[in-house]
């Protein structure tokens, strides 16, 4: 067996992405290709200053891009994944897969 099916499968669930928030935000983001600031803080039902300091951390992270620009007068903010963006929340659920099966098989440990 590989050293990754080796180790329980929570050991590859990624802290910044596995986080509930940057998970829906990650997640909305994939499905859209782009989205806007308001709709995503109603769809995920949070303040625009918590929004703003999750989006900041998949940013620095490298996983999201942010644009600012204006819709007529309006200042608006998109975000879409990028492609590392895309590689971790697909990572993600591939783990979250991983532990389902295990419990699903009633395994509380990977067999050799």
């Amino acid at each position: 067996m590989s050293e990754q099916s080796d180790q329980h499968p929570v050991t590859g669930l990624d802290d910044v992405v596995h986080q509930r928030v940057r998970l829906g935000i990650l997640t909305v983001a994939h499905q859209a290709r782009r989205v806007e600031f308001g709709f995503l803080r109603t769809a995920l039902g949070l303040t625009a200053g918590n929004l703003s300091q999750h989006l900041a951390v998949l940013e620095k992270a490298g996983l999201i891009h942010i644009e600012k620009g204006y819709e007529g007068k309006r200042a608006r903010t998109w975000l879409s994944l990028t492609p590392a963006g895309d590689r971790a929340l697909q990572d993600e659920v591939t783990q979250l897969k991983r532990l389902i099966h295990q419990i699903e098989q009633g395994s509380s440990a990977p067999k050799s």
